[in-house]
């Protein structure tokens, strides 16, 4: 059996995938925030709930950075503008649910400018702009706090419950989620266009009751190959199997086990009936 190191990858390669994998992290790191904030401890004068309320802010922004990642890679791979629409309106009811959240996560990270009144966007800014004197402007958009009783978060003029952020973190996470299953489910459909026009091409049978080449529907948004193993075609599997690896190579398609990804004998498990499979190179 024969091994190579790992395929070159980076996370440039799939950015709306980077976004699931964030957004799912950020949702239970809200969900975790909120479960602590119940369960208050003491640090010297310092309530763990008014440190975790500054950290449910920060982690539920972060929400709102992964769908700014999922919009950008939806946009760059050309996808449905239904699958985006949904995408922002999904957003839109996130920051429905949590008024200000934007506004407050900067006034914490940029206490520096907030404190002074002299946020250089925002609230602040547009105030500033009215004519309003920094100070007074400091002094509005100022005082952060949670409220155990009410389970409320306030920065200033905005209030953000916590029952409302566990919920809508939830759902935006899933919103990110089914925009990047869409674009798994177009691309298994390209792939498996791709692989069939690649056999067809080649003459080689597939999908025929009884034949010997098999390929996915794409149902689980992954195409396999496989070749069925049956008595009468056994003489045949392995340059069948050699066939269909140089012809589906040749296409620009790569094959690969789900049982030793390292592996580069594609032939040779086809023959003996491993489902091997499919990806654009």
């Amino acid at each position: 059996m024969n091994s190579t190191p790992p395929t070159d990858w980076s996370p440039a390669d799939a950015p709306y995938a980077i976004a699931v994998s964030e957004s799912q992290w950020w949702k239970n790191m809200v969900l975790l925030t909120a479960q602590r904030m119940k369960e208050p401890t003491r640090l010297g004068f310092f309530s763990s709930q008014q440190m975790d309320a500054r950290f449910l802010v920060h982690a539920l922004r972060q929400l709102m950075t992964a769908v700014a990642l999922e919009r950008w890679a939806l946009a760059d791979l050309s996808m449905d503008p239904g699958v985006i629409e949904a995408l922002d309106k999904a957003e839109q009811r996130f920051e429905t649910s949590l008024p200000g959240i934007k506004h407050v996560r900067d006034g914490l990270q940029h206490f520096d400018e907030w404190s002074r009144g002299m946020g250089k966007f925002g609230p602040q800014k547009k105030a500033r702009d009215k004519g309003q004197l920094p100070r007074d402007i400091a002094r509005e958009f100022w005082g952060f706090g949670y409220d155990p009783a009410a389970e409320t978060v306030r920065f200033g003029p905005y209030t953000i419950s916590v029952p409302a952020a566990r919920d809508a973190a939830r759902e935006l996470c899933q919103a990110i989620y089914t925009a990047a299953r869409a674009v798994d489910a177009r691309t298994a459909m390209e792939t498996r266009t791709a692989t069939v026009a690649a056999l067809t091409t080649a003459q080689i049978p597939y999908g025929a009751p009884g034949g010997p080449i098999l390929v996915s529907p794409g149902n689980d948004n992954r195409v396999w190959v496989s070749i069925r193993l049956m008595e009468e075609n056994k003489p045949e599997r392995p340059v069948l199997a050699a066939k269909v690896v140089a012809t589906l190579s040749a296409a620009g398609l790569r094959l690969s086990s789900s049982t030793f990804p390292e592996a580069t004998d594609f032939a040779e498990r086809l023959a003996h009936g491993e489902a091997l499979l499919v990806t654009r190179a």
